[in-house]
């Protein structure tokens, strides 16, 4: 049974940080790729960063060089560390997994994900 159960999230002040935990069980977290999403109010679920199966990292433009993506294969732990945050990073923020390869120039695009967690509020005021 496949489950990701997010936690980390809540309020920080622009220019703070937080650190999002992504807890899996059912599958194991070694050559899968995994990601990172979340959807703002009054937008679509937009890509956040992702691993692709070899562990390489990619993130979306309005993020990089802020957040880093990172996972402990042994804790079955997907992380995010978000630093200098902005109010426009307030989201619920979504971790999900992929069952299978995706192709690097695809690793960002949400539809090729199939399994998600339940969401994690994350306010920057």
């Amino acid at each position: 049974h496949v489950q990701l159960v997010e936690s980390g999230g809540g309020s920080a002040p622009p220019g703070g940080s937080l650190k999002l935990l992504c807890t899996v069980s059912g599958f194991s977290l070694n050559k899968c790729p995994m990601g990172w999403f979340r959807q703002r109010p009054g937008h679509e679920r937009e890509a956040v960063a992702s691993l692709n199966s070899a562990g390489r990292a990619y993130y979306a433009d309005s993020v990089k060089d802020r957040f880093t993506i990172s996972k402990d294969n042994d804790k079955n732990t997907l992380y995010l560390q978000m630093n200098m945050l902005k109010p426009e990073d307030t989201a619920m923020y979504y971790c999900a997994y992929a069952p299978r390869i995706i192709l690097d120039a695809q690793i960002l695009r949400t539809d090729r994900y199939f399994y998600w967690g339940q969401g994690t509020q994350v306010t920057v005021s």
